[in-house]
């Protein structure tokens, strides 16, 4: 019984970390879902039951996971701002963004496995470059100054966007190597 209590939950935490690597691609708060799944994995599952999942790697996955928000977030706002765009057109950016995600993953769909990850890493790119471009038209600047502030924000969203995805693969790594070298 003890084996079956420990294997569930080993189970568990396997599919909540596969659950928020997907998210994360889908620029949702997947990270998050990792460390709140693997702290409450250590604080309540059993010792007995347990395999070395504890508090060293929830604080090790939370250092992560701020480190994968700063990347994402200073990406674009500085990728927007470095090419003169305004707070309005980096803040459309980011909004621009989760729509792309979210409607290039519905089209990558008939494409198997990878057509929605691809689709949404390029769609929150091309959201992130619609919401800069709007942003600097707002602000009465010409189509031109647009073009130029959507692009860097393009750049700048998918590299962040790559950059947080190689943070959560980081995660998994971690919660892989403490089960395996338990």
């Amino acid at each position: 019984m003890e084996y079956l209590a420990m294997t569930s939950a080993v189970v568990t935490i396997l599919l909540l970390m596969g659950t928020g690597w997907v998210l994360t691609v889908f620029c949702l708060p997947g990270n998050w879902l990792m460390v709140a799944s693997v702290g409450v994995y250590a604080y309540l599952v059993p010792n007995q039951w347990r395999v070395d999942i504890g508090w060293i790697v929830v604080a090790v996955l939370l250092a992560l996971a701020v480190i994968g928000e700063i990347v994402e977030s200073a990406a674009v706002a500085v990728g927007a701002q470095r090419a003169g765009g305004s707070k309005r057109s980096a803040f459309l950016a980011l909004f621009g963004s989760v729509g792309g995600g979210l409607i290039g993953g519905v089209l990558g769909l008939p494409v198997p496995l990878v057509g929605p990850i691809v689709a949404v890493v390029i769609g929150a790119a091309l959201g992130a470059t619609g919401g800069a471009m709007i942003g600097e038209h707002w602000k009465g600047r010409s189509a031109e100054q647009g073009w130029e502030v959507g692009k860097a924000a393009f750049w700048a969203r998918l590299f962040g966007t790559l950059g947080k995805i190689g943070v959560a693969c980081m995660m998994v790594a971690v919660v892989l190597m403490a089960l395996i070298l338990e």
